[in-house]
């Protein structure tokens, strides 16, 4: 079983001024400068977009909310990067009753919900030049993590290799320490948590329950066997 220690989040961690957790997610043997995972893009600053430039970065999904968008947009600085907007949950507007309370309720939540916004992701990246990518939620540590540790386990990563990566955003974000206080797209107070192993286990457990395994939830959401495969041999070397 893997543990909840803290692994060195610099190796694959890259300094893009004013972007959050922004790491490489090439990681157990896959290959490198394809596909990175980070925070929003909100406060990237002109030269932060000419560290994406330098990068070569074609394609951006946003897994945040609307309303998440609304306030905080994403910049550009000039880039012309494709964008493709990917909710992978509802906004939480505080009117859902059965939005999760907790995080541990939130990661099968977000298997079970965020189905069409994970395949759409894997369908935009087997488009032709595509890459190299980003993909980002807010901090990009829970959605985020979780589309990034589904791509993984499509590519053949080991339960152990999916783990390390996850884990790595709590030395990114600063949360090594414990939770942080933010403010939501709403204006409410809330606390950033640190990533926790035994939440993805439940997320991934849920997708086999539900589905029986991973390309099989990302066909149940429209994904085909050649974009499955056009997916895991870009990203295999």
């Amino acid at each position: 079983m893997t543990t909840d220690r803290e692994f060195d989040a610099t190796s694959t961690l890259l300094a893009v001024p004013d972007v959050q957790n922004f790491r490489d997610a090439g990681v157990g043997g896959l290959r490198t400068g394809l596909l990175f995972r980070s925070g929003s893009l909100n406060r990237m600053t002109p030269d932060g977009a000419q560290r994406l430039k330098a990068l070569g970065v074609r394609t951006v999904i946003d897994l945040r909310t609307a309303a998440e968008l609304a306030v905080w947009p994403n910049e550009r600085h000039g880039l012309t990067y494709r964008q493709h907007h990917l909710p992978l949950v509802p906004d939480n507007d505080g009117s859902k009753p059965t939005w999760p309370a907790t995080q541990a309720e939130a990661y099968p939540f977000m298997a079970e919900v965020g189905g069409p916004a994970v395949a759409g992701a894997v369908r935009r990246l087997a488009e032709p030049d595509a890459f190299p990518a980003v993909i980002h939620c807010a901090v990009g540590k829970d959605r985020t993590g979780l589309t990034i540790a589904v791509i993984h386990s499509l590519a053949g990563l080991s339960e152990a290799e999916i783990m390390t990566d996850y884990l790595r955003s709590n030395a990114g974000l600063g949360l090594d320490q414990g939770p942080l206080p933010y403010t939501d797209e709403h204006g409410r107070q809330q606390f950033a948590h640190p990533v926790r192993s035994d939440n993805l286990l439940a997320a991934l457990a849920r997708i086999d329950a539900l589905h029986g395994s991973i390309p099989a939830y990302l066909r149940a959401h429209g994904v085909t066997d050649t974009e499955l495969d056009t997916l895991r041999d870009a990203l295999r070397p």
